[in-house]
């Protein structure tokens, strides 16, 4: 199990960013979470088995989103203890 921590910059809030993250993840085994950000930047942590987090995090960038992705800054975190699923953060 490995774990990223993603902040993903551009005009991705007000586009429906999270909703297809969250969407998108139900393809994956892969549980976390994604949230905006006060500074207009998306954070989201997911953990899960590396081939299927990085294969997560890809597909993110090239879905639809990939217009209003401008940068992506990936670092690695442990992985998320007692997170069930992948949720819309608060």
């Amino acid at each position: 199990m490995t774990g990223r921590q993603v902040f993903f910059e551009g005009r991705v809030q007000g586009v429906g960013f999270r909703w297809t993250a969250k969407n998108i993840a139900r393809g994956y085994e892969v549980v976390g979470w994604v949230k905006n950000l006060p500074d207009g930047r998306v954070e989201m942590q997911v953990s899960g088995e590396t081939d299927e987090v990085d294969a997560f995090i890809e597909a993110i960038e090239e879905s639809d989103l990939k217009a209003h992705i401008r940068k992506v800054d990936v670092s690695v975190i442990p992985a998320l203890s007692g997170a069930r699923g992948f949720q819309i953060a608060n």
